[in-house]
């Protein structure tokens, strides 16, 4: 089906002879109508004439077409836009295409000569293009041609400034492709090669004749039609060839170590290095352009990159070999810490003061004092931060193009709260996935001689896959989908805006979490959390919800990273439960965006929210009611969530004093029954001693009663207590 700009308004610039001519008639042969703009001035931009754009117009009304002329400079912008629509009422197409020459040595180029191609090239385009801008925005539609030339990607002698006009416009392409493209604004740039007034005073006159112009025209037309979705793209074009042209980069060479200047003889040593175009790199945003370099700056300030200078460092191009990287032993590394660290990274991962059950990991002069379980990684991480990745025989990497993909923690016991850890890792596999290969780092942590943990990082090495290796291993610990089904429990915890910048005091000291034009060099609006963080938080609602904040129930945890998140937003950790294993998957509250996927917890034993161990209680009358009640949740609780849609807690006292907290969930998934304050928001809560809980429970006191006397204290949505009726009918009446 043939191409049609039936309904489109297309102006193009400088269109009274060569290429801009061959443009308007080819647009409006297909039905576009369109601005032949022209200023009838010589190839040095002196004069003016409207003969030129006129012949154009006369030309494509004689073939059925619709256009009017314009004599404008492009330095009127706005006032050449209004002429368009005063004439057809919009505009679709601008293709920036007039221009001027004024070619003179460097050493000979006035200032007239200088600021004259600015003016009619690039600033010219400016204004063209920045008074149809918004026009085609609010019609969410927009067409836009730069006109660029191999001198300005090149360079040629003796146009110096039509050279830094010319990739000028390159840059403002690039730029205008990125704002408008939500608008369905795009904008792209031809470097073409074609016979008119301009290239006949570069070329020999058979060639000018041969390079026809309307070879040039089919590109223009593609690029500027809706159906084409090209945006940012930079085409060399002529004699009816296309190619389109990117930007490529060598691997590079880092030639810096941590607390260690960069020195000329370092470049100079690495100079081929530096240069050499093998497996080239090719950036395709200013994002891409600088991540390595940003990763690089994370790694040497880390000490993960650990090279002499003056001496050839790992390749940068990755060359891997499986059988002799798998089952290498990385030097052992060893971690000191005392409580502070572990309140410290409790404090990181978002565990406060305000939760009561949070003061045993808060405080060292705790009756119950402990460290948190996902602690484990810190000591762990010392494998890698030690720079050992870059010795390994057979796995030759880029160190700065290295991404934490997964995690997995198991604990053989609760951990210490102080002490000597020593952790050995190994290369447990080496996987082929294409785009790059896969590390399976295992790491094994010891205390006193006795395995207290083991973690497994999953390393993705960008670009150092297709070396023929396998795509799986049987050793990988792999991440797990959720079930089908509505979530158990749910959990909002909210990070504050210092999150990062806390939690890096636990180890992790990469300014990509800390430093905003770190961050904003590597395409974040501001520094990011740590995955590692994101982590500690879903872990945390698991242990509090499910394991009553008891460390030792604690067993494993795997977890895939996804996305980033941004200190300041809230995370919304969704569980499901199936036996001793909790489901979870992480979202950033604000754009329901998953940041931790394919996750889970292991816990040892039955979880508060069996009936088995509800009847384990603190010798209460009440545990046993309450067990009752959670065989009937487990029963009939998604029924029940229906008719209910609440949570209450209860607070069950005994001489006075709090001696046990109850949560009935019937809210969240499936419902619950849960031996322990809720996590979340509560809709009404009863205070009452055991013993006047068995009262009202046995029918021998009306819960009124109770209620006015004071027995029976409620706080929040005292209405919603009636509902408790569907779960307590057998007993009486709440």
């Amino acid at each position: 089906m043939s191409l049609s700009f039936e309904g489109r308004v297309v102006l193009v610039t400088g269109a009274g002879g060569g290429l801009g001519k061959e443009y308007a008639l080819a647009f409006a042969q297909r039905g576009a109508s369109v601005v032949v703009n022209d200023l009838g001035a010589d190839t040095k931009g002196g004069g003016k004439s409207s003969a030129a754009a006129d012949k154009v117009v006369e030309e494509i009304r004689a073939k059925g077409g619709k256009a009017v002329a314009n004599y404008d400079s492009v330095e009127d912008g706005e006032k050449l836009i209004q002429s368009v629509l005063d004439a057809f009422g919009r505009i679709d197409v601008v293709v920036n295409n007039a221009g001027i020459l004024r070619d003179r040595s460097f050493a000979r180029t006035s200032d007239l000569d200088w600021d004259l191609i600015q003016r009619v090239h690039l600033r010219g385009s400016f204004l063209v293009t920045r008074a149809a801008w918004n026009h085609m925005k609010n019609q969410k539609f927009g067409r836009i041609i730069m006109t660029a030339s191999a001198a300005g990607i090149y360079g040629n002698f003796g146009q110096a400034n039509y050279s830094a006009a010319k990739l000028g416009l390159v840059g403002l392409a690039n730029t205008l492709a990125i704002e408008g493209h939500k608008y369905n604004v795009y904008c792209n740039t031809i470097a073409p090669v074609a016979g008119s007034r301009l290239t006949e005073t570069v070329m020999p006159p058979d060639l000018v004749a041969a390079l026809k112009a309307e070879y040039v025209a089919p590109l223009v037309l593609w690029l500027c039609h809706e159906q084409c979705q090209e945006n940012g793209g930079l085409f060399e074009v002529g004699a009816g060839w296309i190619g389109k042209l990117r930007w490529e980069r060598t691997q590079g060479c880092t030639v810096r170590r941590k607390n260690q200047p960069a020195t000329p003889e370092a470049v100079r040593d690495q100079w081929d290095k530096i240069c050499d175009f093998t497996d080239a790199t090719k950036p395709a945003n200013t994002q891409e352009s600088l991540q390595s370099i940003v990763t690089v700056l994370s790694q040497v300030e880390s000490g993960e990159i650990n090279m002499n200078p003056t001496t050839a460092p790992a390749a940068s191009v990755s060359e891997i070999n499986p059988a002799n990287a798998v089952g290498y032993k990385i030097p052992p590394s060893t971690f000191d810490f005392t409580h502070t660290q572990c309140i410290l990274y409790a404090l990181g991962v978002g565990m406060s003061t305000k939760d009561p059950d949070h003061l045993r990991f808060l405080y060292e002069g705790h009756s119950d004092f402990s460290c948190l379980p996902t602690f484990a990684v810190i000591p762990s991480m010392a494998a890698m931060m030690d720079g050992g990745l870059g010795a390994i025989p057979g796995l030759s990497i880029d160190l700065t193009r290295i991404l934490h993909g997964e995690q997995y923690l198991e604990l053989y016991r609760p951990l210490p709260t102080s002490g000597k850890l020593v952790s050995e890792a190994t290369i447990a596999d080496v996987l082929d996935k294409g785009s790059g290969a896969v590390l399976l780092l295992d790491v094994n942590t010891y205390s006193g001689g006795e395995l207290v943990c083991f973690n497994q990082f999953t390393v993705f090495a960008v670009g150092a896959g297709g070396f023929g290796g396998r795509r799986t291993s049987e050793k990988a610990k792999a991440p797990l989908p959720p079930p089908k089904r509505a979530p158990d429990a749910v959990v909002v915890d909210a990070t504050t805006r210092d999150q990062a910048a806390l939690y890096r005091l636990s180890g992790d000291w990469n300014p990509l979490h800390i430093d905003p034009s770190f961050a904003a060099m590597a395409g974040f609006e501001a520094p990011i959390l740590h995955g590692l963080c994101s982590f500690g938080f879903a872990a945390r609602h698991v242990l509090k919800r499910f394991a009553d904040n008891d460390p030792s129930r604690f067993k494993a945890i795997k977890v895939r990273f996804a996305k980033p998140v941004l200190p300041g937003q809230s995370l919304q950790t969704e569980m499901w439960k199936e036996g001793d294993r909790v489901y979870i998957q992480c979202k950033v509250k604000e754009t329901d965006a998953v940041v931790l996927a394919g996750a889970y917890v292991d816990l040892h034993g039955a979880s508060g929210a069996s009936p088995e161990s509800l009847t384990q209680g603190d010798g209460l009358q009440s545990d046993l009611v309450f067990a009752e009640i959670g065989r009937r949740v487990k029963d009939t609780g998604s029924e029940l969530v229906k008719k209910v849609n609440a949570v209450f807690g209860w607070e069950i006292t005994k001489d006075g004093k709090t001696a046990a907290q109850w949560t009935i969930d019937l809210k969240n998934g499936s419902g619950s029954v849960q031996k322990g304050p809720f996590s979340g928001k509560v809709d009404v809560t009863f205070t009452v001693a055991d013993e006047v809980f068995m009262e009202v429970v046995q029918g021998k006191i009306n819960p009124q009663k109770a209620f006015f006397s004071g027995k029976l204290k409620v706080r929040g949505n005292v209405m919603l207590s009636q509902k408790l009726e569907v779960i307590l009918k057998d007993y009486a009446k709440l």
